[in-house]
C-alpha cells in the first residue's frame, strides 16, 4: 500500500509529507481519509522516530477493512527507517523503502 522516501534532518524531529494521487483514489473523500489515517498513525509514533523527513506515498487505495495491514506495513517501515538512519547516521543518503 505504501512506499516512504525519507532523508536525516538536523531538527530534533521527525516531518511527514503524504502524496496521494488522484489515480490512486479519484474521490477526495477517499484521499482524506487516506491522509487521515497515515497522519494518525504518524502521530501516535512521532516519539519512536528518528529525526527524519518523510514523504509517504500511497500507492494502492486503501479503506477500514485495510486498516490493520496498512498500520502493519507502515510500522515495519518505520522500523526499517529507524534502523537504517541509526546504522547511517553519518551519511546524507535519500531512500524509497516499498
Amino acid at each position: 500500500y505504501l512506499a516512504i522516501h525519507y532523508q536525516p534532518n538536523t531538527l530534533a524531529h521527525a516531518r511527514l509529507g503524504l502524496v496521494i494521487g488522484k489515480k490512486t483514489a479519484k474521490s477526495s473523500v477517499h484521499r482524506n481519509y487516506m491522509r487521515r489515517v497515515l497522519r494518525e498513525f504518524f502521530r501516535l509514533r512521532q516519539h519512536t522516530v528518528n529525526p527524519v523527513d518523510l514523504v509517504v506515498r500511497v500507492q494502492k487505495k486503501f479503506n477500514k477493512k485495510d486498516f490493520l495491514s496498512v498500520e502493519q506495513e507502515f510500522d515495519s517501515l518505520i522500523k526499517k527507517i529507524n534502523l537504517r538512519t541509526t546504522l547511517n547516521a553519518q551519511q546524507n543518503v535519500t531512500e524509497v523503502h516499498h
